[in-house]
Parts: structure tokens; C-alpha cells; sequence
């Protein structure tokens, strides 16, 4: 099930009284796909979105209306309800105070406490959200610049900054950002996915601390392992020409560690050690060696040419 489905599954589940049921309702005509005195056309991929406008429809006027399936892209399943009845239209029209073939939001017939379900009504007539493991996206695709409009002005009222764009002649009101989208579903009653988008941001968030560490890890390792690598070629000449003997002996100390221990840290080295010394202090002992070895290399290339 996408995450949209896990959306209208959970809106549908709180739509319990007849309060709910009548925003709910008006919320997926007010936004369906045609809305005239002469056709009303509600279509769906989702059977969520389908079986709840059927089952408000019957609760909410008393009657029942049929749904036609059929077939889209890549075997999609459309549900549609096409309805044409003069005397239903008007009905529903008389009921939500519908006049013409303007839509408005009609204030007045629904209540504050509504408002979310509402809106709700709306996500289930054109609504969808992305996964939020792969996006932060939630959008409405609204056939109206008037009501896309509206809608706008509504999530501003509870805080959330909604945009306008156009796509395939159809007006798509969109939501970005984590904390807009969770504030959106919890207004719509969609709590639990609300918490499902914080759990994926935590999880995302821990993962990305930790990726961080292992990447700064990495870098100090390979660092470590580097220095190591130059030190070691550095005394391995030494010893091969001239013998670790030839050096003093705070050097002959250190070189003779070093090739013992490869991989430890400047760190491990001042710690064993014979005497007490800073890790900077260990450092310039290595730069001897590396000059010692250097001059090794020069007169080794001299008596060569």
C-alpha cells in the first residue's frame, strides 16, 4: 500500500458522526473532477477513495449511487462515479448551498471543528503525498484557480504555506517541507502517518550522524594509515643503508616502534614510549627520520647518475 493509500485509509477510518460524514462529503464533491448543474463526475484510482464516496453518499442522502470501473495506463483501475439525475444534482446542490457551476467554499454549512475533515474530504477527491523516504511533497490537483485559490488561503490559516502551480491545464496546489506536510495530516485526522513521517525523519536523521562518523572514521584512518606508510618506507632505508643503529637513540626508539607497530596512532606511540612525550613532539621526531631518510635517497640518486 503507497503511503497516500495509508493517508485516505486512515481520514476514511475517522469519519464517525454525521458532522464528519457531511464535511467529509462536501469536500470530495466541492473538489471533484466535474462539478455542474448538469454533471457531477467524481473518478478515483484508489478503492479507498471509492468506497468512501459511496458510503458518504448513501449515509449523508439516503440513496445509492453505482460505480463504473475501468481501465488506465499500465492497468490501473479508475473508479468513477458519473452522476446526471437533474433531481440529485439538485439535491446535493440545495445541501451545500452550491449555486451555478462556481465553486466556493461555503463557510457558513460547515463548522470550525470541520474544517479539518473538510479538507479532508478535499485530499480524497484530488489529493496524494509522496513516500517520506524518498520525498517531502504533498499535493491537491484542483480542476478551479478559484478553489485552488481558497484552499491556499485555508492551510494559511493553520499555518501552512501552500504554493500554485500549473500541470496538464489542472491547477496543482502543493506542500513542501516535513513540518508543513505533518501539520497537514494532523489537521486532515491523519495522526498516525503524522508519526510515521517523524519516526522516518528520526531514522533519516541518526542515519545520516552516523554515516557522517564513519565517513570522518574513514578519513582518519586512511590519514593514519598514510603517515604510517611514508614513515615506515622512511625507515626501512634508513635500515637497509646505513642500519637503525646509525640513528640516535630518541629516533632509534621511535623507528623501531614504528615498524612493529603499523598501524598504531601518533597517540599509542607517546604512550609507549620510554618517556613522556606530546604527540607533536612525537611528530617531529618522525620529520628527522623523513629528512634523514631524504638525504639517504639524494646521495643513493647521486651515486647512481
Amino acid at each position: 500500500m503507497s503511503f497516500s493509500d495509508e493517508v485516505r485509509r486512515e481520514i476514511s477510518s475517522s469519519i464517525t458522526d454525521k458532522n464528519l460524514r457531511f464535511a467529509c462529503f462536501y469536500g470530495m464533491i466541492l473538489f471533484s473532477r466535474k462539478l455542474t448543474e448538469r454533471h457531477i463526475l467524481f473518478q478515483s484510482k484508489s478503492i479507498i477513495c471509492a468506497e468512501t464516496f459511496s458510503s458518504l453518499f448513501e449515509k449523508v442522502f439516503h440513496e445509492k449511487v453505482v460505480c463504473k470501473e475501468s481501465h488506465g495506463k499500465n492497468s490501473s483501475v479508475i473508479y468513477t462515479y458519473d452522476i446526471k439525475s437533474a433531481e440529485t444534482i439538485e439535491k446535493i446542490f440545495r445541501k451545500y448551498g452550491i449555486s451555478g457551476n462556481e465553486r466556493h467554499i461555503n463557510y457558513d454549512i460547515i463548522s470550525t471543528s470541520s474544517l479539518g475533515t473538510f479538507v479532508a474530504g478535499a485530499f480524497l477527491a484530488c489529493g496524494s503525498v509522496n513516500d517520506p523516504e524518498k520525498e517531502y511533497h504533498l499535493e491537491f490537483t484542483v480542476g478551479d484557480k478559484t478553489l485552488a485559490n481558497e484552499l491556499i488561503a485555508l492551510l494559511g490559516d493553520i499555518g501552512v504555506t501552500a504554493g500554485l502551480t500549473i500541470r496538464r491545464k489542472q491547477y496543482i496546489v502543493y506542500i513542501k517541507g516535513s513540518e508543513s506536510i505533518e501539520d497537514t495530516l494532523t489537521f486532515i485526522g491523519a495522526g498516525k502517518c503524522t508519526l510515521d513521517i517523524i519516526n522516518v525523519k528520526i531514522y533519516k536523521d541518526i542515519r545520516n550522524k552516523a554515516n557522517r562518523i564513519a565517513n570522518c572514521d574513514s578519513a582518519n584512518i586512511d590519514k593514519i594509515v598514510n603517515a604510517s606508510m611514508k614513515q615506515i618506507k622512511d625507515i626501512s632505508i634508513i635500515k637497509e643503508k646505513n642500519g637503525l643503529d646509525s640513528l640516535p637513540d630518541d629516533l632509534r626508539e621511535i623507528a623501531r616502534l614504528r615498524l612493529e607497530n603499523p598501524t598504531m596512532s601518533l597517540r599509542d606511540i607517546c604512550e609507549n614510549l620510554s618517556e613522556n612525550m606530546s604527540r607533536s613532539g612525537v611528530n617531529h621526531r618522525f620529520q628527522r627520520i623523513a629528512k634523514i631518510a631524504d638525504d639517504i635517497r639524494k646521495a643513493v640518486n647521486n651515486n647512481e647518475s
